[in-house]
Order: structure tokens, then sequence, then C-alpha cells
């Protein structure tokens, strides 16, 4: 019965935990007066950080670098749904975002879809979406079914 593990009889491989140092506690500690800070400075003192990328006063190198490219803040992000993920759909069923959101191939509500051509559709299918590509669309139709574009 002594191999059964018990909340009250763990405890850390030895060695796992050491002892906090403790500081300013006297000169025969090694760690007395100056706490292990050394002498003046601003590491020395309460709150002496630098903050992070500070060198020193030199120019930091976040800063030397230049500075490429351009961020559009006007992007539209899309959900993306691809045509193979469909097939999970019965035949002749209409496709819209409440379908695509109850089946788990969405997650929110308020942007757009765009229907991507990877894979093989194997049925006719209604579908409604924001966007939709050129090989997406084809292969929908080439199955029998139709992609309508909804405003979004």
């Amino acid at each position: 019965m002594s191999d059964v593990m018990r909340l009250n009889s763990l405890s850390p491989a030895p060695g796992a935990r050491k002892n906090a140092k403790r500081v300013g506690r006297g000169i025969g500690s090694g760690n007395g007066k100056t706490a292990g800070r050394g002498h003046k400075g601003q590491k020395s003192r309460s709150g002496g950080k630098v903050k992070p990328g500070f060198e020193g006063g030199q120019m930091p190198l976040q800063r030397r670098v230049p500075k490429r490219g351009f961020t559009n803040i006007f992007r539209t992000e899309y959900q993306i749904v691809n045509i193979k993920n469909l097939n999970q759909f019965p035949a002749d069923s209409e496709v819209n975002l409440e379908t695509l959101r109850s089946a788990g191939l969405i997650k929110k509500k308020r942007v757009p879809v765009k229907l991507l051509g990877h894979g093989e559709l194997d049925r006719p299918l209604k579908i409604a979406v924001h966007k939709c590509t050129k090989s997406a669309k084809e292969r929908v139709e080439k199955a029998g079914g139709q992609v309508q574009i909804i405003g979004s």
C-alpha cells in the first residue's frame, strides 16, 4: 500500500528548490552592506532599471535600422472557407453565413467570408458569401451549383 501516491507525500526532487538569497544581513553573510548591488549608480538604487531597448543614451537599434513597408489601416480581413469543406452539406442546400457558422467553418458574425477554390466539390450547392475566387466559382458551377456575392 506504500506505492500509492498521496498529496501529503509529494515533495520536489532533491536540489530542485533553492533557498532565497537573504541579502543585507550583515558583513559575515557575504551579502551585507550594499547587498550585492555594488556601489552607487542607477542599478544600485531602488527602482533603478533601464527600460527595454535603452542603450545608455546611444541611438537604440530599433531607431537606427531603416523602416520599410506599409500597413494599410483600411485593409479588409476575410474569414476563409475552402470548397473542399462544403462537401459536408447535403446536395442542393443553401449555404450562407448562418449555416457556415453552425457548421463551425467560420467563427465571427461581422467579419466577411471569402470562398477559395482549394479541393473539389462533389455536389450542387447554392452558396452566398462576400467574396469568391475565380477558381472557386468555376468548381462550384462545374458541380452544378451557384455562387451569390452578398454585400458586406
